[in-house]
């Protein structure tokens, strides 16, 4: 993304968004106000800019007090839905949201926490952050932030967050409650920089597999993937599963620079065009890679979009892997970002994404921004997440991958190995339960009343057999009782097994690490099993020549 456009274009942008809002409203009240008794006491000029004119007689002159700011905001969301989706305008608020999530870092104190039974519970302290260094432990109940009692308030999660973060180099105050220990504890705790981390799991299936969960393609997933993958390698790994599922894209350099691992010099990975901008090709380049001589599938479903569909689309149009799992989102275009002086930005449309094959898998879209809107839906009606025959593509055209596979645009990377959505332990149990989310809460409760002892614990294994020996099971299923959830024998046969491993995957989550969570996690995934099958066999993609 370019982060250099000047806001000259965005000076000519608010007037027109305000105007188009300004002018409709003279609109319709000439049709309701038939008797048109308007006053012409504050004609305009006969020169300059109308819409500059339109918005000083409005602020000067109109009959009730109104503020000019937030009618711009109002006016430029309104103005920019008339474009394509991805065109957006985000307050300062949501654009420091999404700068935070994309460049790896926030400023704050260092906590994983959750709202427990109406008190801030430290869940996680993060290593080497602000919070261990002033020493606060898991467990901890905060009390009061600042002075101002936190607790038993009803406060919101998002409340939190505000009362935590901060400028880097700010103190806050906390009074902590400490399980045995009857006083308030006072910690004053410096703000830092903290890392998010874009990469949410990699690990070693096998001696000879890896797998990488990628959340986005931030500013340092490619180092933190380059790194960790690196040294899966050299512990034996000769695969790799890049699981892109639920990626909604990111950096287009980030994505480009970790599929360049995977090539050879000079393949074709991307290319861009655009009215501004031109043609803007990307090639793999000439210096030694790590991972060329590594099998690869990677993974995708309905809410892969941008980046992962480019990665996605090189990997497929160059054969140099299997894509596996369901139809990607479908987005093909490239935005810019042009920065207001408070800290809101423009995200605009400048290009088009084009995959080695010439595809561009942007799905239609209109003015009817809640059509497009509800396309995900309308594929699962459609039946599209269980059945691959019910997929449509907009664009019929054949393309043709290097090997001569026929592929299409238009509405997203069809994998070269559907998989349908897995139902199979669905039943109303489960619904309720993830509507309640009792199989989380309860982790809460019981390493909360456990913590000394799964101190001791240091794997997955050890794990489940100290669930087994302390009754966890048993006494999720009370709990779950005493939330009124009612429990068929037949929903129970169904659901059973799955709802207990994700109990144990959030216990797993407080007590060892992110991928163990994950780990878990994948016991019952489908998708991957078919991956590991693949990689296993040393399956080959079909070669037409």
């Amino acid at each position: 993304m370019n982060n250099n456009v000047k806001n000259a274009k965005s000076k000519i942008i608010l007037p027109i968004a305000i105007a188009i809002s300004v002018i409709l409203g003279v609109l319709i009240g000439k049709i309701i106000y038939k008797d048109k008794t308007f006053s012409s006491s504050f004609p305009f000029g006969s020169g300059g800019n109308k819409l500059d004119q339109i918005m000083k007689v409005i602020e000067s002159n109109y009959v009730d007090d109104m503020s000019i700011d937030e009618l711009e905001e109002i006016a430029i969301a309104k103005f920019l839905e008339t474009l394509d989706p991805h065109t957006v305008y985000l307050n300062p608020l949501q654009a420091k949201a999404a700068n935070e999530e994309l460049d790896g870092n926030f400023e704050g104190i260092g906590i994983q926490f959750n709202i427990f039974k109406d008190t801030i519970l430290v869940v996680n302290v993060i290593p080497k952050g602000p919070s261990e260094d002033a020493g606060l432990l898991a467990g901890d109940r905060i009390v009061k932030v600042n002075d101002s009692v936190v607790a038993s308030i009803g406060i919101a999660s998002d409340s939190v967050m505000k009362l935590l973060k901060g400028k880097g180099g700010t103190i806050v105050n906390l009074d902590v409650k400490r399980k045995n220990i009857n006083d308030l504890i006072r910690f004053k705790v410096k703000r830092g920089n903290i890392p998010l981390n874009s990469i949410d799991a990699l690990y070693l299936i096998d001696k000879n597999i890896a797998y990488v969960k990628i959340l986005n393609f931030g500013k340092n997933t490619y180092l933190d993937f380059w790194q960790k993958l690196s040294v899966l390698k050299i512990e034996g790994a000769k695969s790799v599963v890049i699981d892109l599922r639920g990626n909604g894209g990111g950096y287009l350099d980030a994505a480009v620079n970790m599929i360049d691992e995977f090539f050879d010099g000079g393949k074709l990975i991307v290319y861009t065009e655009g009215k501004s901008t031109g043609k803007r090709v990307m090639k793999s380049t000439n210096s030694k890679k790590s991972f060329v001589d590594m099998n690869l599938v990677v993974l995708i479903d309905e809410f892969s979009a941008s980046a992962s569909e480019i990665f996605a689309g090189a990997i497929q149009d160059n054969d140099r892997g299997f894509i596996i799992g369901r139809r990607s989102f479908g987005k093909g275009l490239v935005q810019q970002v042009s920065d207001f002086d408070d800290g809101s930005v423009l995200r605009f449309t400048v290009s088009r994404y084009y995959t080695p094959a010439g595809r561009c898998i942007q799905k239609k879209y209109s003015s009817d921004r809640n059509e497009y809107d509800s396309d995900i839906i309308n594929r699962f009606r459609h039946g599209e997440f269980s059945q691959q025959d019910s997929i449509n593509f907009s664009d019929t055209t054949k393309y043709f991958t290097k090997n001569g596979r026929v592929v299409y645009a238009g509405g997203g990377i069809m994998p070269d190995i559907f998989v349908p959505s897995d139902t199979s332990n669905y039943s109303n149990l489960l619904v309720e339960i993830n509507q309640k989310n009792l199989y989380y809460n309860y982790s809460l409760q019981f390493v909360d009343n456990n913590r000394d002892k799964l101190k001791n614990v240091k794997n997955v294994n050890a794990l489940k057999s100290f669930l087994y020996s302390h009754n966890a099971y048993s006494l999720f299923w009370t709990y779950v009782k005493e939330n009124n959830v009612k429990m068929k024998d037949s929903d129970l046969r169904i659901s059973k097994n799955y709802i207990e491993n994700l109990f144990c995957a959030y216990v797993a989550r407080q007590v060892l690490s992110e991928d163990d969570f994950v780990k878990i996690i994948n016991n019952d995934d489908v998708v991957l099993n078919q991956a590991i099958k693949v990689l296993r066999e040393n399956r080959k993609l079909p070669n037409p020549h």
